[in-house]
């Protein structure tokens, strides 16, 4: 591959990774946009014509790794509980 070449494709990749940080902004604004209007529906799972829309709280535990340095053994109390949502459109 000759220099120009590169080059050429250093350009190609730099535009297009310009348009997936502005489509990933895009993707995010309309999920956004969902998820508040399942929110203010006060569900957490909506069927939208051929779509399954869900967004739900998703608990899960994790190991507390700050303190863990101190009682490696103790590991089951240093697990804190962390609550999030996940969503999806199936």
């Amino acid at each position: 591959m000759s220099t120009i070449e590169l080059s050429n494709k250093i350009r190609e990749l730099k535009e297009l990774e310009i348009m997936q940080d502005e489509l990933t902004a895009e993707i995010e604004a309309i999920k956004d946009v969902i998820k508040n209007h399942v929110t203010a529906t006060s569900t957490d799972e909506m069927i939208v014509d051929v779509y399954k829309v869900r967004y739900k709280e998703v608990t899960s535990s994790r190991f507390d790794t700050k303190a863990k340095t101190t009682h490696a053994d103790l590991g089951s109390q240093y697990t804190k509980q962390t609550v999030s949502r996940r969503f999806s459109v199936a």
